[in-house]
């Protein structure tokens, strides 16, 4: 549909109404072949409308959103063949077999039926389900769901495949088990556009993240390089710090955070400072750790809960 390497997909200042409700603000970004791009942000940052506008659930109340190089608001047949999506939601047909899951689905996008077979064998074969192609998906365990809604979103051989938090519920076996195939899939070089809340997952999965939040970008970069700008390499957490050390630290303007009971220091690789105020502070209220993404999330978007 496209050449090897023009973005996947272009959106250029799409925006998202509901009302007098503006979910998505005027936002741009590129999604570039082979690429593993990850969408962060608290609830209702605009991260599910965004991914809606793309899978063309959605139309963009205004911008322009390019999918294979195609207008989605004057081509939407020409790419909606192109796109697999794994949606939060396990809603596949109860009453249905897991092959014939597949099957059905595969017949919405005009596959014959004995392609549809060979391909639903091949795919349940990747996710390790063909030892219950013909069990009810009732009886299926929800690791075997996901599983299943992923093979599902791989029945058309799609050019960008598009998961909303693909993992969310899952316990941590049947979590890896999934990355593992998402891991192959991006290894073979398929696009994917990803929304999570998994912090472990969008470092681990995603080559590059946007975090958003009420509906704009925030920052953009890989997860390696957002963690380095706005987090450092390692992290003190001090529980009931001093008034010293607070003046301390805002004196010699460290980049911390200044919480009511605990003291989030974060420092460089080589930061002689931080040393020092963990060997004159830290004792049994001190936590020395790595500074992980979820550093930057909260740092980025704030602690409160969003409801």
């Amino acid at each position: 549909m496209t050449n090897a390497h023009a973005p996947v997909i272009e959106a250029r200042n799409i925006t998202k109404r509901f009302g007098d409700f503006l979910a998505v603000d005027a936002i741009s970004f590129d999604l570039l072949p082979g690429e593993c791009l990850g969408l962060l942000g608290p609830n209702g940052a605009g991260k599910t409308s965004t991914i809606r506008m793309v899978y063309g659930f959605s139309p963009l109340t205004a911008g322009t959103l390019k999918i294979f190089g195609v207008d989605v608001s004057f081509g939407w047949r020409a790419v909606r063949f192109g796109i697999g999506v794994c949606q939060q939601d396990n809603n596949l047909d109860p009453d249905l077999t897991v092959l014939q899951n597949l099957e059905v689905f595969a017949g919405y996008f005009d596959i014959p039926r004995g392609a549809a077979r060979e391909k639903a064998d091949q795919l349940l074969r990747f996710m390790a389900l063909d030892h219950r192609r013909n069990d009810m998906v009732s009886s299926l365990s929800g690791g075997m769901m996901r599983r299943m809604v992923l093979a599902r979103a791989l029945i058309n051989d799609p050019q960008l495949l598009i998961l909303d938090e693909p993992t969310t519920g899952l316990d941590p076996q049947s979590r890896h088990q999934v990355w593992e195939k998402l891991e192959k899939l991006r290894a073979q070089g398929l696009s994917i556009l990803l929304t999570t809340h998994n912090m472990d997952e969008a470092a681990r999965l995603c080559d590059r993240l946007i975090i958003m939040d009420h509906g704009k970008i925030l920052v953009t970069g890989s997860p390696l390089d957002l963690v380095r700008e706005y987090a450092g390499h390692h992290v003190l957490e001090i529980l009931e710090p001093a008034d010293e050390l607070r003046a301390f630290v805002r004196a010699r303007e460290l980049m911390h955070d200044n919480l009511d009971h605990r003291l989030i220091i974060y420092g460089g690789e080589n930061d002689r400072l931080f040393e020092s105020i963990g060997m004159d502070y830290c004792g049994e209220n001190c936590i020395r750790r790595m500074a992980t993404l979820e550093d930057v999330f909260l740092r980025l978007t704030g602690r409160e809960l969003r409801e």
